[in-house]
């Protein structure tokens, strides 16, 4: 049995989908306030639904009979309910995931962290750290992805390909290798039984990395429509971070500072080894292009 954390996010349910196919026995772990849609399409995959909630230690130590392996994607950034923060989800909760496995035995352990900019530092990134040195006693394996390009490449962070405007952090000229959550998804589901990734770090992007600025040159060309730019100064940015007053405010001021920065990488090697196709940005484009011309 694989018990899948962080089921209903985006990442965690693909994760779900992929393990079932594959045949996988796999339990999910869904809050009794988790959206019902999401739940219901775990359930029709075949998923073991169980209720509890990381902030709640007893709630989740019943959940580890049969389980020989944890993915964990949970976080508090996206799907914040009451009562979630860094510190009650992504530090003390991921904790009370990791204590519990060991408690229960549980050796394979797969975690999606995320890459980050050296000499920065957020509440997000120092949990995220602490979580992989509470597991490197285990046969872990710690993914990190570069940008997700359904996040940062969308209406809600203010690319919005429909309307044909993007905001840009910084001069957007720094290459980002921007992933898909799906190939992270696969990756999670790859690494679980394969032997290159036990014991392993998996930096992990998409196939080319390319500069926001060239990205909307993508957008502009498949989509036929050229984009108006708003651009938000790296002194603006950096001002952000330093006036940040709690957690939250302080990550994502973190997250579009290091947006700046760029994120390029060779996923070569790591194709060759896991035999992953990877989405580009284009296929990215050319999907939801489609579906919003298919709105009007």
């Amino acid at each position: 049995m694989v018990l899948v954390v962080g089921a209903t996010g985006y990442v965690g349910q693909e994760i779900c989908r992929r393990l079932a196919r594959r045949g996988e026995r796999v339990r999910a772990l869904v809050r009794a306030t988790s959206a019902q849609d999401r739940v219901e399409v775990l359930r029709s995959c075949g998923v073991e639904i169980c209720v509890g909630d990381l902030k709640d230690f007893g709630s989740i130590k019943n959940l580890f009979t049969g389980v020989e392996a944890v993915i964990s994607t949970a976080s508090s950034t996206i799907s914040r309910q009451p009562g979630d923060s860094i510190e009650s989800v992504d530090a003390a909760g991921q904790m009370n995931l990791v204590n519990t496995a060991k408690s229960e035995n549980v050796e394979r352990f797969v975690f999606v962290s995320f890459r980050q900019v050296p000499g920065l530092s957020s509440p997000l990134g120092d949990a995220k750290r602490e979580v992989e040195k509470a597991i490197a006693n285990m046969n872990f394996t710690v993914v990190k992805p570069s940008w997700f390009m359904e996040v940062w490449l969308s209406p809600a962070l203010g690319f919005d390909y429909a309307q044909g405007t993007a905001r840009i952090y910084g001069a957007g000229a720094n290459p980002v290798s921007w992933v898909s959550f799906r190939d992270v998804a696969e990756m999670c589901a790859v690494a679980l039984r394969h032997p290159m990734a036990m014991r392993q770090t998996i930096e992990f992007g998409g196939p080319e990395a390319l500069s926001p600025l060239e990205v909307v040159k993508r957008f502009e060309k498949i989509g036929g429509k050229s984009f108006t730019l708003e651009h938000i100064p790296e002194q603006t940015l950096r001002a952000q971070y330093e006036q940040a007053t709690d957690s939250m405010q302080k990550s994502f001021a973190t997250l579009m500072l290091e947006y700046t920065y760029g994120d390029a990488m060779n996923m070569e090697h790591v194709v060759d080894q896991f035999g992953i196709k990877l989405a580009s940005v284009d296929d990215y484009a050319r999907g939801v292009l489609g579906k919003a011309a298919g709105a009007y």
